[in-house]
């Protein structure tokens, strides 16, 4: 269709041609996402010639379809700037049902939804996606969100989930979440003024379903229960995005701590669901993750406290089926090919780790599944299939922020003691952790840990501890002697020639000789050879 032709024409339609032309418009460019730049100028008219109409007192069905257009449009951020205006703003929030500000909206609201004909939801669908998009694709139109309080119009709209029809639920959680992560400074609005925490932690608690049967403890799933439905996974997954934002403000108080124990238990129960298929179970477990790391660890007990489901006697009558969950999500994504072990991996490490740290129950159960007590140690501890042997294998990766997340992980299971995590990772792997925390020289961590005796050894680990390499952590296979066979002469000379080899790339800067302080640091040579204790036990008979 050629927009010139369209635009004169739509200058002197009625609604209902204004209706037919647009329409004919969203059928041809239904899929197009990369617009003609030469037709910039017209596209930007159309917005408001679209807004216009908008603007006017229109039938249901045209205010669809001028949404549409406007939704189309709005995926090309170079032509936002009629709607990216406080009128703009103000028309699409109408439409939308977005109401800021005004008293007693929510009950008004609720009886508006029951009455809303399926073409009136559509139109406030229309208008949520178009929200969307250009909340997404415009930073003029973020700002203009927080002149015309947004946020306060989403969280009015969050009072009255249990009314939702799904796509408006879905739509109104994206919009939250959008416009949290991108513009930090509402976060600060949303959970100290609009306590979104509560009315969102109540969406997540509706959306699942959640059965109290005690102070934070949630029923368990029936055995025979089917899958979480997918439109309510889907909801799910953005109420959890949404609150992940929130959450990063600072705040405090009795209310956040009650706020956040509920959403542990929630997100304990979430844990515990499953979905339509593998891949969004693992989704949710993702989302779940991210926003357990960002509440307080003292929360995680919740995790563990369930005493109507009740626990294992050896844990301390804890239940532990929430952090097998966890563990189980590690080693999948430790699996996964291809994957960004950034993104995907160390949050669940860090989550792991903290409650380890923090809970002792989570952290002996953790060690009983990571680091059982060693028996075959004739193996290099990085090589094989086991969950040790995987993150052992981390602890060398390329990307340092894996690498220090999985060397703490283990480090925090050894309760941060050099000797034990040396015995399951061997010197080798350990290096880079031990340079970093400066404990070269050996010792503990700073973190005070329980005594108990989950660290006794098998007596085939005792047997064959002698005979243990402390860099590779294993029981090497004896090695012929190089020098058996040479005589005095040639070693002389093979000792010559290494020295001469050191002391070249030495002078080269290729590298540099080091040795250890006493505090467990790294130094060059001649520091540390300066920094010895002298001996003078034999200074009298010299």
């Amino acid at each position: 269709m050629d927009l010139n032709n369209m635009l004169l024409r739509l200058e002197s339609a009625n609604e209902e041609e204004v209706e037919k032309l647009l329409k004919q418009y969203n059928q041809e460019n239904s899929r197009t996402f990369a617009f003609d730049q030469k037709e910039e100028t017209l596209r930007s008219k159309l917005c408001q010639s679209v807004l216009a109409v908008l603007g006017r007192q229109a039938q249901p069905s045209c205010q669809k379809t001028c949404l549409e257009t406007l939704r189309i449009l709005s995926r090309d951020k170079r032509i936002l700037a009629p709607v990216a205006t406080k009128e703009g703003m103000l028309i699409l929030g109408r439409m939308a049902g977005l109401h800021a500000g005004e008293e007693g909206c929510d009950n008004e609201k609720s009886s508006q939804e029951d009455a809303q004909s399926e073409e009136e939801e559509r139109v406030v669908v229309e208008a949520l996606k178009c929200l969307c998009n250009v909340v997404y694709n415009s930073p003029a139109a973020q700002k203009v969100s927080v002149d015309v309080q947004l946020a306060h119009g989403l969280c009015a709209t969050l009072r009255t989930a249990r009314t939702w029809h799904h796509e408006v639920g879905l739509f109104t959680l994206r919009l939250l979440f959008l416009l949290s992560a991108l513009r930090p400074d509402v976060r600060g609005v949303l959970r100290r003024e609009l306590h979104a925490v509560r009315l969102l932690t109540e969406v997540l608690e509706h959306t699942l379903d959640v059965r109290w049967v005690g102070p934070y403890e949630a029923a368990p799933p029936e055995p025979q229960a089917l899958p979480m439905p997918a439109e309510d996974n889907e909801r799910t997954m953005e109420a959890l995005k949404a609150l992940f934002n929130v959450t990063l403000s600072e705040a405090g108080g009795e209310e956040d701590d009650h706020q956040f124990r509920l959403i542990a238990a929630i997100l304990r129960h979430l844990l515990m669901l499953k979905t339509e298929t593998e891949e969004k179970t693992e989704e949710a477990h993702s989302h779940a993750v991210n926003l357990l790391n960002n509440l307080p660890v003292s929360c995680l007990d919740k995790l563990i406290d369930v005493p109507v489901q009740g626990g294992l006697e050896k844990y301390g009558g804890k239940n532990m089926d929430a952090v097998q969950v966890l563990l189980d999500f590690m080693e999948k994504r430790i699996d996964k090919q291809g994957s960004n072990y950034k993104e995907g991996l160390t949050p669940v490490l860090s989550l792991l780790t903290e409650g380890s740290r923090k809970h002792r129950e989570i952290r002996i159960y953790i060690k009983a599944q990571v680091l059982p007590p060693l028996k075959d140690v004739k193996i290099r501890p990085e090589i094989g299939t086991a969950v040790r042997n995987k993150l052992v294998r981390l602890m060398t990766h390329v990307d340092m922020g894996v690498k220090q997340t999985a060397a703490e992980f283990l480090f925090v299971l050894c309760k941060e003691s050099v000797d034990n995590l040396l015995k399951y990772t061997g010197y080798g792997n350990a290096a880079g952790l031990l340079v970093a925390r400066g404990l070269l020289a050996g010792g503990r961590g700073e973190t005070e840990y329980s005594e108990d005796e989950e660290d006794s050894d098998t007596e085939e680990y005792k047997s064959a501890k002698p005979f243990i390499n402390p860099i590779t952590g294993h029981v090497e296979e004896p090695m012929p002697n190089p020098i058996e066979e040479m005589t005095e002469e040639q070693k002389e000379y093979e000792a010559q020639k290494l020295v001469n080899m050191f002391d070249k790339l030495s002078r080269q800067n290729v590298i540099r000789p080091m040795g250890v302080r006493p505090d467990g640091t790294l130094a060059p040579l001649e520091e540390t050879l300066c920094d010895a204790p002298e001996d003078n036990s034999g200074s009298d008979s010299d």
